[in-house]
């Protein structure tokens, strides 16, 4: 499959515009989109005995795609209404075909005080946003700001669904009006618009779908995009295979490198998550006050005990491990190590060794106290996965915080391109930088994420599948994916992330893999809407 591109405005318009002039109209576009919004809505998981929906349209071609899909609705025994917040062209024939249809039409200026729009509301069960397209600046105009204002402060809303974008939000820097209508679901065409993941507008997208409008695939201006979204479709891809043959060498062996007296359990949570992503054989390489505290609990993870200085791993420990990488197909080193002197003795005479290491993943203290070595990613191996949060990165590069979060993805693409290694930057809407300029985002920000050794677990993940063979790239991507997938799940089986810990993550890992074999996409946060 091609991935779900992550553009701007501008890029997009290019894109259709030289998809329309290499033989895809405008006005096959927009019959795709609409009928992508109606199949995504008979698609919804959840019930409408009624099968009544009301659309929001617009004047533009946001508003045409909201009635070829009330069409198309109509058409599959759905109860259409259309309620023209602005007047659409003179002669348009989709009102003429909406119409024949049999979907109800009345304009906001027929009903100045909204009688005719609270019934409907009252007795849909879907409410179809296709006021405003992706083009919009804000502030808004007072006539929709009005009806959107109306329809927000409605109570109970119907169901809502986006058509592209909620209407009102800025879809490049994520800014929106306070009049725009929180949508359940927003159906996308062909990409995803880089202000959808951006706050506040990633508060009022909900889940998020993408209709293919059948664009030629080497389009030029989709050659320039550096910059995708993941989705289930394409991580699946990259899970290794699982042949009925296999014995555990077949799978790969991890060893980590975590813990001390302070923080023993990273250790253990970043081993079970690499065998939980199918790795064949954990071994932990770790002092004994760790591998006492964990040993009862994870039978499966094997032990390498190592000398340990003040509750750390002493520095002499760096030729103990370097003797035992026989085998080892993956590398992890970091969760838990702490900040002592004697940590970062061990760290710098690890990688100062020169020694020919498996594929790695850097990830926490490790980072910090690589950090510390003059050249330290000349002595990683080559396209190392590091796993900074944005106090790790601003360790490694001397930014702040603050400059990183302003810009996410061109401070990971930056840095990765400069060290030549892939660069995953945690936190809402992760993103995953190749050192070649392509970035991936996943497509999720949940404080049930937010909580210590959460990224142990991700660890451990990146760890597992890079010991079955799979690149770091889609390794880090995949288990970026897996990870934020799992902590939706934790966070719906509590019915709220404020008591998800690490460990219900890890726990719901299975669930979101088997999510992903199973190609259960529709309760994903997001999802290809297929033809």
């Amino acid at each position: 499959m091609r991935p779900i591109p992550l553009v701007t405005v501008d890029q997009m318009r290019a894109i259709e515009r030289e998809g329309d002039a290499r033989g895809v109209s405008y006005a096959e576009m927009m019959e795709r989109a609409g009928y992508g919004v109606a199949k995504a809505v008979i698609s919804l998981p959840q019930t409408f005995p009624q099968k009544s929906v009301l659309g929001l349209i617009g004047s533009g071609n946001n508003g045409g795609d909201g009635l070829v899909a009330l069409e198309v609705l109509a058409q599959a025994g759905w109860k259409g209404k259309a309620y023209l917040v602005r007047p659409r062209p003179e002669g348009d024939p989709l009102l003429g075909r909406v119409r024949n249809a049999g979907v109800e039409i009345c304009t906001a200026i027929e009903d100045p005080n909204f009688k005719t729009l609270d019934e409907w509301l009252l007795t849909s069960e879907v409410l179809l946003d296709g006021v405003l397209g992706t083009g919009i600046q804000l502030p808004l105009k007072s006539e929709v700001e009005q009806v959107l204002q109306h329809v927000r402060r409605f109570a109970p809303l119907p169901l809502v669904v986006a058509v592209d974008c909620p209407s009102g939000v800025d879809c490049d820097r994520g800014e929106a009006s306070p009049a725009t209508i929180p949508a359940r679901l927003t159906v996308c065409m062909d990409a995803i618009k880089t202000g959808l993941l951006r706050f506040p507008a990633a508060d009022l997208t909900g889940q998020l779908a993408v209709v293919p409008l059948g664009l030629p695939a080497d389009l030029s201006a989709l050659r320039e995009v550096r910059d995708f979204v993941a989705c289930a479709e394409e991580v699946r891809n990259w899970l290794p295979v699982r042949p009925a043959n296999a014995h555990k060498g077949t799978f790969g062996t991890v060893l980590g490198i975590a813990g001390c007296e302070d923080y023993i359990g990273a250790a253990g949570l970043a081993a079970e998550a690499a065998y939980r992503i199918g790795a064949g054989l954990v071994r932990m390489a770790v002092i004994p006050a760790v591998r006492n505290a964990l040993a009862g609990r994870l039978s499966e993870v094997t032990w390498l005990s190592l000398p340990e200085e003040g509750g750390s791993i002493a520095s002499k420990a760096a030729q103990i491990v370097l003797s035992h990488l026989e085998r080892v197909t993956a590398l992890l080193i970091g969760p838990g190590l702490g900040n002592s002197a004697a940590a970062g003795a061990f760290v710098r005479e690890f990688f100062n060794q020169q020694a020919d290491l498996p594929p790695t993943v850097v990830d926490a203290d490790g980072l910090r106290l690589v950090a510390k070595i003059e050249k330290w990613h000349d002595k990683l191996p080559p396209l190392s996965v590091l796993t900074p949060h944005p106090g790790e990165m601003s360790a490694l590069t001397g930014l702040s915080t603050t400059a990183i979060q302003s810009d996410r993805a061109g401070t990971a693409r930056r840095y990765a391109g400069d060290w030549g290694h892939i660069v995953l930057l945690k936190g809402a809407f992760t993103v995953v930088a190749s050192p070649d300029g392509t970035v991936y985002h996943i497509p999720v920000a949940s404080p049930a994420l937010a909580r210590a050794g959460s990224g142990d677990v991700l660890t451990g993940l990146i760890a597992g599948l890079l010991a079955q063979g799979v690149t770091p790239f889609p390794a880090a991507i995949t288990a970026a994916w897996v990870h934020a997938t799992a902590g939706l799940i934790a966070e719906q089986q509590f019915g709220q992330s404020a008591s998800v810990l690490a460990g219900d993550i890890l726990r719901a890992t299975p669930q979101a893999i088997t999510r992903l074999y199973a190609q259960d996409e529709i309760h994903d946060p997001l999802w290809i809407v297929k033809a």
